[in-house]
């Protein structure tokens, strides 16, 4: 094949834009006995909060933390909370972290009372003591909430069984004043979405109620809390509302936070924070879940609050390229791009294939599954068809874990390769030069300086941490030439009279459509709840609150755009 390379590195300095799952160092599974399927990164129940007008990122079982000051580049700062005389696997699961006057501090998830606080007024430069030696009272998947009046509450609780508990702290002492308060335990007969499982029938386990968050707005206190299970696609965040830090509670209907479609699925166990514009942004766990039940990512959605206070967060196109915040705005606005996927089952050229891990799988938009190279050598190479000349915005490259051999946190590995496009298939010019790359980038997501008119996009290994070459997305956005699709005709959706948590929703497919977008909420101007749908033209949909009545709208999706949504239809 006649390679020309020409042309110049195209990548802007300073990103506008960032695509989930977001981009960071995550270490690789710190337990043998959890690797039963192959070694891999996995990370969860993440917690960002602002401090001194910089990001901080805390994730289970990371064996540090991260700053960023913009929430795109991220450092990884290398630290181990826990004495020596804790199994290192333990280190920070489901971290608490908050802000107590000027000092941040830390805590992780624990059934013993020996755990200590840590405390720092400098965490960019790692600077940390211990506040108090142990955390007597302890707690899993624990929060502390500071008040307006100051005064300090914790919130715990994962349990499949068992409430979320609140109760009131010393924030000099942290012993808590009273005992825990029962504060919210799973409703699975009435709010469907709470049920267990991938198909959200409660077989096997009954449903998990864990990561509570506090936050406050406008006087009223909302407790945020996951289910029903981190494994599955329907991992969600819930919201309970109420007048004071410890309730009464109720809850809203739907959950705060979900994202049951797309490439990468799943948002619960998370936090809401605000940026320095004081927009707020909710980050929570993405699933993966192959090569053992706790493969996860982080995201990063908008969120925020209407107008009657309903809490909200927007993960329409939750794995697209959404714009960073640069300045105060209305998050019911999408931050959306529009930058489409232009490479959807495209046809795929690559050097080799191992075993059964296909080439199709590289833009099939499942993070679940993934193309590998025989090997992990320089010049390895996938190319991805886009079928016509198209507008290139942006390229996102997921690299999967086919016989990695780490275990834990790795700081010293990277990533290496190039990224090449061509109108012809025969000359090519440089995308993205990556060889001189020391950084370890897994979800490696490239914005374009200057968008560029391509059909063809190559990737070429240079340099691999661990294991093979594999790729699970390698996903190109931006738009076509052709038209956006036509607005779908029939939309039903069939909400069954023995169980009103769920509906049949069936729609006449669009001729030039890849996906769908399904909207639902309980009021017709709230729609705040989004399911992508590929390849197909109806979809079970399990999360419904029972008592309420449901409305519904749908729209279609292809590499040019999206139509216009069909009318609100009214389900009782």
């Amino acid at each position: 094949m006649l390679l020309l390379i020409v042309g110049a590195l195209q990548v802007k300095a300073q990103q506008r834009t960032y695509c989930n799952p977001i981009n960071i160092d995550y270490g690789y599974c710190p337990i043998p006995n959890f690797s039963e399927w192959g070694r891999h990164r996995a990370t969860a129940d993440p917690v960002i909060v602002r401090y001194k007008d910089d990001y901080y990122l805390f994730s289970t079982n990371q064996w540090g933390y991260w700053w960023s000051p913009d929430m795109v580049n991220w450092n990884f700062i290398s630290r181990k909370f826990l004495k020596p005389y804790h199994k290192v696997y333990d280190e920070l699961c489901a971290p608490a972290v908050w802000v107590q006057g000027d000092t941040l501090l830390v805590f992780g998830s624990t059934y013993a009372s020996n755990f200590p606080i840590w405390m720092s007024t400098n965490p960019k430069a790692n600077e940390w003591k211990e506040a108090i030696d142990s955390l007597e009272i302890g707690g899993w998947d624990p929060a502390f909430f500071v008040d307006d009046d100051g005064k300090l509450y914790m919130y715990n609780g994962s349990s499949n069984r068992y409430p979320l508990y609140g109760v009131e702290m010393d924030r000099k002492t942290f012993k808590p004043k009273g005992a825990r308060k029962e504060l919210y335990l799973l409703e699975d007969w009435r709010y469907g979405w709470h049920r267990f499982g991938e198909y959200q029938d409660n077989t096997f386990l009954d449903p998990f109620m864990e990561g509570a968050w506090m936050t406050k707005h406008n006087g009223k206190y909302y407790l945020q809390y996951a289910a029903p299970g981190t494994e599955f696609s329907g991992y969600a965040d819930g919201v309970v509302v109420g007048d004071s830090p410890l309730g009464p509670f109720t809850p809203q209907s739907d959950p705060v936070s979900s994202k049951p479609g797309g490439f990468a699925r799943g948002a619960g166990h998370g936090a809401t924070y605000q940026d320095k514009w004081n927009n707020y942004w909710h980050v929570s766990t993405m699933v993966i879940s192959v090569k053992n039940n706790f493969e996860r990512r982080n995201g990063i959605w908008p969120a925020g609050f209407d107008r009657d206070g309903v809490m909200y967060t927007n993960t329409a196109f939750g794995d697209y390229p959404h714009y960073l915040p640069d300045g105060e705005t209305d998050h019911l606005k999408s931050r959306f791009t529009g930058w489409m996927l232009l490479n959807y089952k495209k046809p795929v050229r690559v050097s080799s294939t191992l075993g059964g891990y296909r080439a199709n799988h590289i833009n099939d938009e499942s993070i679940k599954t993934y193309w590998s190279a025989a090997t992990g050598n320089k010049g390895e190479w996938v190319e991805s068809d886009l079928g016509e000349l198209c507008t290139v915005q942006a390229v996102q490259v997921n690299y999967a874990d086919q016989d990695a051999e780490f275990l834990g946190k790795q700081t010293d590995i990277f990533h290496q390769y190039k990224l090449l496009y061509s109108v012809d298939g025969r000359k090519w010019s440089v995308l993205a030069d990556k060889t001189t790359n020391q950084k370890d980038v897994p979800h490696d997501y490239i914005e374009l300086k200057d968008p560029v008119k391509a059909r063809y996009i190559r990737m070429e290994n240079v340099h691999m941490p661990t294991g093979k070459f594999a790729i699970s997305g390698l996903r190109v956005f931006g738009k076509g030439n052709g038209k956006a699709p036509e607005e779908v005709e029939q939309f039903f959706i069939l909400r069954t009279e023995k169980d009103k948590r769920s509906a049949w929703i069936k729609w006449k497919p669009v001729d030039d459509a890849y996906a769908y977008n399904i909207y639902y909420g309980t009021h017709p101007d709230k729609l705040y709840n989004c399911i992508m749908v590929h390849d197909a033209n109806d979809y079970y949909f399990k999360g419904m609150d029972r008592e309420k009545t449901y409305y519904f709208t749908i729209e279609a999706i292809n590499e040019n755009g999206i139509s216009n949504r069909f009318k609100t239809i009214e389900s009782k």
